[in-house]
């Protein structure tokens, strides 16, 4: 990979990357393989960029099916626990990031489905819900109902976390 694409078609998306990949992973290893195998499929398969969607969009789309597709994958070789999520007490270098809300946030995230996952992220990098859709590829009409739902869920787990029971 040349560092002319690395800098003009990797780095400025650089910052939704680390956050996708943060939001599959569950130790700094993993994060770090993530990473680098979604910098190689979007260099691999650049060449197929039909320009129908904005170069960012594809870039969210190759992380988040890079991202499932490892988890996946890590799960079909049995390297996991009974879910995907892993209690963040047995995670090592889950406090990645020295703020305790956004850990328990990301926390949070893990513990929800694959594509939820993804939605979520999208959502709180302040796409619309027709981008989102389009990332994912599904009906924009249903993302706003998804997105209630998984705030809702959010909301419900780190309620439980800080012992609020309502």
């Amino acid at each position: 990979m040349s560092s002319d694409f690395y800098t003009s078609k990797i780095v400025p998306y650089a910052a939704i990357i680390i956050k996708i990949c943060r939001a599959y992973t569950n130790s700094k290893e993993d994060f770090e393989d993530y990473y680098q195998e979604v910098c190689l499929q979007i260099w691999r398969s650049h060449h197929n960029f039909k320009k129908a969607s904005e170069w960012s969009t594809w870039v969210y789309r190759v992380t988040l099916n890079v991202c499932m597709t490892l988890l996946k994958k890590k799960k079909n070789n049995k390297q996991h626990f009974a879910s995907d999520y892993v209690r963040p007490e047995l995670v090592e270098d889950s406090h990645a990031f020295e703020d305790e809300q956004l850990n328990q946030l990301y926390d949070a995230i893990r513990q929800l489905s694959e594509i939820d996952r993804g939605v979520i992220m999208l959502y709180l990098e302040e796409k619309s819900y027709q981008e989102i859709a389009e990332i994912i590829g599904t009906n924009p009409n249903n993302i706003g109902v998804r997105i209630q739902r998984i705030k809702a869920r959010l909301k419900k787990i780190l309620d439980k976390k800080n012992g609020e029971f309502n």
